[in-house]
């Protein structure tokens, strides 16, 4: 499957004649690929960027990717609509390694403004949640027979593919989620999580990042044996190279679950 990353970026400072600029920025996932085109403000349009990315495949012999990945919000709309006229799938992420390496080498701002973190949906919240640790070795293994029936494990982030050692410990939040547990598992799914943050404050919190820019709290405290715990959380995900998981399941029998996440934190 051929994937490209695509940024459409409008120039915060207009050029030397006064016009405002957008910059097309095209690459795949190890830049052996990449194509950059500007245009004035009044051709920033979708049929400009459908032209573009036929551009780009015929001028190095490629043909026009299965996937568009896009990871800045102002640029998804556009960019799909450009992608709809052309047959192409268009994937909304924060996981644009390459495209933000080049991007920063251009200088170009790639931190996207994020909104305050807002509760978990009421209807959604299950019975109770605990930190949890799984040595790497074991937690693919772990769950590999078990039916789970949403399951996310991107292959570039299992540990063996981040270089860690099998005992190194991977932490993670389970969340028993009751009857809700399944409808908890499938709306995570269609926020897309990236990760679980632990935020110190008063009180203390866990913040799910999820989608492009989504912040959700998915819980709170002031227990101080709670925020210990917490702590060695955040300073097992250093060790991790950020590494952590999430899991939802009905209750703490272990004989069935709802959902399971591999993350790691990206701006």
């Amino acid at each position: 499957m051929a994937i490209w990353q695509v940024d459409f970026y409008r120039r915060p400072q207009p050029d030397k004649e006064g016009q405002v600029v957008w910059d097309l920025f095209i690459c795949n996932a190890n830049r052996s690929f990449e194509y950059q085109a500007t245009c004035p403000q009044s051709q920033a349009n979708s049929n400009w960027v459908a032209s573009q990315l036929q551009l780009a495949a015929g001028k190095v012999g490629h043909k026009l990717p299965d996937v568009i990945q896009v990871f800045r919000p102002q640029s998804v709309n556009l960019i799909n609509q450009a992608g709809d006229e052309l047959s192409i799938n268009t994937e909304a992420t924060r996981r644009t390694p390459a495209l933000k390496q080049w991007l920063q080498e251009k200088q170009i701002p790639i931190n996207l403004e994020k909104p305050p973190p807002v509760p978990l949906p009421e209807n959604l919240w299950g019975e109770e949640w605990r930190f949890a640790s799984i040595p790497a070795g074991d937690l693919v293994d772990v769950f590999a027979e078990r039916p789970i029936p949403i399951v996310e494990i991107p292959e570039f982030l299992l540990p063996i593919n981040l270089g860690l050692a099998s005992t190194q410990g991977i932490p993670g939040i389970v969340i028993y989620g009751g009857r809700r547990s399944l409808s908890l598992a499938r709306w995570l799914q269609s926020a897309n999580p990236v990760s679980i943050n632990y935020i110190a404050g008063e009180p203390d919190g866990l913040v799910l990042e999820a989608g492009l820019i989504d912040r959700w709290v998915i819980a709170t405290f002031e227990d101080q044996e709670v925020k210990t715990a917490a702590q060695t959380y955040q300073q097992r995900q250093q060790n991790s190279q950020g590494l952590h998981f999430l899991l939802v399941q009905p209750d703490d029998s272990g004989m069935t679950y709802s959902g399971l996440w591999l993350l790691k934190p990206e701006d």
